[in-house]
């Protein structure tokens, strides 16, 4: 019976554990959202008509030029990813 019991436990948990892991958001499709202009870049007011705060902005934008690329996207999803590890 203790079998029984373990062997349902394992089934429940590998089922399940998919459905808890969260996975970082797919840099590509959060900046096509966000670029609505599709100028391939995010401008401060791209960023805050889509609800963000401009500090986020800020972090993001790298190198202080006024927008964020792609690139620049791809390394805050990253890093705040492995943060959270």
């Amino acid at each position: 019976m203790r079998y029984l019991t373990l062997a349902a436990t394992l089934l429940t948990a590998a089922v399940a554990a998919p459905a808890f892991a969260q996975d970082a958001p797919d840099p590509a499709k959060v900046f096509a959202r966000m670029d609505t202009d599709k100028s391939g870049d995010v401008s401060k007011a791209e960023w805050l008509a889509a609800g963000r705060k401009e500090a986020g902005f800020a972090r993001i934008d790298a190198n202080s030029d006024g927008k964020i690329t792609l690139d620049e996207m791809k390394a805050a999803i990253a890093a705040r990813a492995k943060k959270a590890e």
